[in-house]
């Protein structure tokens, strides 16, 4: 019996709505979430068009020439960055005029490994052995309607195709349950003088992989308790006269605590590197997860919340970079200047109708609301409301910064802040110092293990 696909019927629609226009097909993603019996799907979206090949459009051929597995994959990415906590690229769909032929098939395996390729490429966490390792292809033949559904193992790149149930269900996104929570970063990143060969995007990748392993590890509070991870997540919650389980407005409040005291069986250890600077990554990020209402469990909450928060400042700082490259700013300059400010992005919150998950996506200051509707059009083809924009969070601030005597420059900077008279929430200082950094990690013996709040 192969995997069972769960699709809200808005997606249908969505399908069945797209006009070839004269092409020979249409490809896109699926987006939902996984879980042990089953994965929910919420949300398709069509692969905008490559400007370049509206030409040779015009003159399809029958096979799937023109399927730019490149382009695709590179639009996954993107979309992947405007997911919450638990949510997910499922797959990928193709829409014909053809019948399904062996060609097709094979293209559409390509395509959803090359996919999972790009979005994999920078996350900081992997995929446990025990979750779902099955995507989905789907071909829907535009003349017939007819549907075939199949999916494939991702950590098998030979295997094969597997039929697959794909099932229609009104409201399926209309009660899942959400997770928030204010999580407080203070992340040191030491640029190596050693590895001149390293980028500062490298670098910052680097630092942020240590930085992800304190959050793999924390100790997370669902509504100030802390619950076995194999309990049912709405354990204890009120029930409703039909003898439902309900969570009181479908939000947790959770809390991050991280470890700052390690056990006592550790060794006390200290690394001496050789650093052309420093990166200081601080300030505070507002976290967002989505999960499904059938009996979901604690453990599947707090992964989600997990890799939202490694997800939302990873990207940010990507996006930072990109933005930097897109103006032209080269990274010598930036690592070389006295004291340079940039905005980082704040993270927006876009509803998504007849759900009660909402989409993220970054605004830089400069950034018109119009301007996030229209990306929101371009990656989601789908029309928001400018009202409905919600910005999460006050304007972030970088501030990269050179010093000769360097205790100096963080004293005035951190006063800088506290004189603003709007609360930054992120504050990225890169300094230029020239000697040794050691970077310590010392292990204390100590009777229990002290813990740090992350968040508020």
């Amino acid at each position: 019996m192969g995997r069972t696909y769960i699709v809200e019927e808005t997606v249908g629609q969505y399908l069945s709505n797209i006009n070839l226009q004269g092409k020979a097909f249409v490809s896109g993603l699926l987006i939902g979430q996984c879980s042990s019996q089953k994965d929910y799907v919420i949300l398709a979206t069509r692969t905008p068009p490559k400007e370049e090949r509206s030409e040779n459009l015009r003159h399809p051929k029958a096979k799937l020439d023109n399927l730019d597995e490149e382009w695709a994959a590179e639009h996954a990415y993107q979309v992947s960055r405007m997911l919450p906590g638990g949510l997910l690229v499922l797959g990928v769909f193709i829409i014909t005029t053809l019948e399904l032929a062996n060609d097709f098939q094979n293209a559409l395996r390509r395509l959803m490994f090359a996919v999972e390729k790009s979005i994999n490429r920078k996350r900081l966490w992997n995929f446990t052995e025990e979750e779902v390792s099955e995507r989905v292809t789907l071909h829907i033949c535009a003349s017939t309607k007819k549907i075939f559904c199949r999916s494939y193992d991702i950590h098998d790149p030979k295997s094969s195709a597997r039929p697959a149930d794909w099932k229609y269900h009104n409201g399926l996104s209309s009660s899942w349950l959400s997770l928030e929570c204010t999580v407080h970063i203070n992340i040191h990143m030491p640029l190596s003088a050693t590895s001149v060969s390293y980028t500062l995007e490298k670098n910052t990748k680097n630092g942020l992989t240590r930085w992800a392993k304190q959050i793999e590890n924390g100790v997370y509070l669902i509504n100030g308790q802390v619950k076995d991870e194999d309990c049912d997540l709405l354990e204890g919650q009120k029930k409703s006269s039909r003898g439902n389980t309900q969570a009181t407005g479908h939000s947790f409040d959770v809390r991050v605590l991280t470890q700052l005291l390690l056990n006592s069986d550790h060794r006390s250890t200290a690394t001496v590197q050789i650093c052309s600077g420093s990166i200081n990554l601080k300030g505070a990020v507002k976290c967002r997860a989505y999960i499904h209402n059938s009996k979901p469990k604690v453990k599947e909450a707090v992964q989600a919340v997990k890799r939202d928060i490694m997800n939302t400042v990873a990207d940010r700082c990507e996006i930072l970079f990109e933005d930097l490259l897109l103006n032209e700013i080269p990274e010598k300059k930036v690592m070389n200047s006295e004291k340079e400010f940039h905005i980082l992005p704040r993270r927006v919150f876009v509803p998504l109708p007849g759900s009660t998950v909402m989409l993220c996506d970054y605004k830089f200051d400069d950034e018109s609301a119009e301007e996030i509707r229209d990306h929101f059009m371009e990656m989601l083809d789908h029309t928001i409301q400018i009202e409905d924009v919600e910005i999460a969070e006050e304007i972030n601030t970088v501030c990269v910064s050179s010093s000769v005597n360097s205790q100096a420059s963080l004293d005035n900077t951190d006063e800088e802040q506290r004189k603003q008279p709007i609360k930054t929430t992120i504050v990225l200082k890169i300094q230029q110092n020239i000697g040794v950094i050691t970077a310590f990690t010392v292990a204390v013996l100590a009777a229990g293990i002290s813990f740090h709040y992350f968040s508020d």
